[in-house]
């Protein structure tokens, strides 16, 4: 099978990046040190190819009551041109199609950012509900073709300032902005900029789209101004660490969004009606998510160990886990019975040990800081 390569394939391997198959992509895994990438997007500044992602464009006169009614999140929270939220979308079986970021930019013009591997039936989804809702909308993916664009992330305490050195007109644009807003930057030396303050790692940093014709030169210049390349391993070893779900490992179709720790993405106050509401409703919530810190030497945290909770019948489950290099320590994302607590010390097993494990609130690191001991 032939893998799909980003507009970014060919700067990666002059960057001497180790390529891996990510899901039928050619993704960069680290460029030598995934300890030196993760620390710098941590103390400085690091960058992510994440032009595999899918910007999906819908646009009409229904676009705000179509996505009211396909998101578990509420766009009505979404008012002011610019803004961004972060939502799940829902089959009717209440469980997780996909999890994805949403700008307003007009009344009649709605941007969605979904997951590589879920683009096609994301997509495919979308319409099938714009069909079925008679909402005659436009549905674009921005992935292929004339108009296909790129994303690169920039993540980091000095991520800001990198930018706007890079990218003149950006600091005018963006330096009042809040997390989870988007700005256009038009006249750019890289054409017009989609400059989101959102990202994947817990650190200040924008997600930055361009056309794709223009992400490698984009690319090379923030290179050139100091922001150090980093992959996949980084990527993962980040968000774990900030806590932040990974679609098809902490949650997918077969997994309560409740029960991801994904609550506060889920609209269930107002009246509003969504695909899979009255499912979710019926379920209720059936386990917590929580961080775990590994307490005895003799293993690493890895996802489908077994969690044991002392005085339950029920067992439960990491989802993700990793050696945390901010922390130096195992830490892991794991599914619990509820009635666990914080500072609870569960067990996880390891081959045929049973490790001791602190239960702690998420995230473990935000800003460089580490939020749990």
């Amino acid at each position: 099978m032939t893998l799909k390569a980003t507009p970014l394939n060919n700067a990666h391997r002059a960057l001497g990046a180790r390529m891996v198959d990510f899901g039928g992509w050619d993704m960069p895994v680290n460029y030598g040190s995934q300890i030196e990438e993760h620390n710098a997007v941590r103390t400085d500044a690091g960058m992510f190819d994440v032009a595999h992602m899918c910007v999906v464009d819908i646009k009409g006169a229904n676009v705000r009551a179509f996505l009211r009614g396909l998101l578990a999140n509420n766009v009505d929270k979404l008012q002011t041109s610019g803004k961004a939220l972060y939502s799940c979308m829902l089959n009717p079986q209440g469980f997780v199609i996909d999890d994805l970021i949403v700008y307003f930019i007009s009344e009649d013009w709605f941007r969605l950012v979904v997951n590589a591997g879920t683009a096609e039936k994301d997509v495919a989804w979308m319409q099938a509900q714009n069909e079925a809702t008679n909402s005659g909308l436009a549905i674009t993916q921005r992935r292929d073709g004339a108009d296909a664009m790129a994303l690169i992330a920039v993540q980091g305490p000095n991520a800001r300032a990198k930018v706007w050195e890079v990218i003149p007109g950006t600091q005018a644009a963006t330096a009042e902005m809040k997390p989870f807003n988007v700005a256009f930057v038009k006249d750019t030396p890289f054409g017009e900029a989609m400059v989101a303050r959102t990202g994947y790692t817990g650190e200040d940093g924008f997600e930055i789209g361009v056309a794709a014709g223009q992400a490698e030169a984009l690319w090379n210049a923030l290179n050139a101004a100091g922001v150090k390349p980093a992959g996949l391993g980084a990527r993962d070893t980040l968000r774990l660490e900030a806590g932040m779900n990974l679609y098809g490992q902490d949650m997918d179709e077969t997994v309560n969004p409740l029960d991801a720790g994904l609550a506060w993405t889920i609209d269930l106050v107002s009246e509003r009606d969504f695909i899979g509401k009255a499912a979710l409703q019926k379920m209720g919530q059936n386990a917590q998510f929580v961080g775990l810190i590994l307490r005895e030497k003799g293993g690493v945290l890895r996802a489908h160990q077994k969690v044991i909770v002392a005085g339950s019948e029920q067992a439960g489950e990491i989802t993700s886990g990793t050696f945390s290099p901010t922390m130096q320590q195992a830490i892991a994302l794991a599914r619990v019975p509820n009635g666990v607590q914080v500072g609870d010390t569960v067990h996880v097993e390891i081959r045929d040990k049973k490790l001791a494990a602190t239960v702690v609130k998420l995230p473990f690191v935000r800003n460089g800081k580490i939020l749990v001991a």
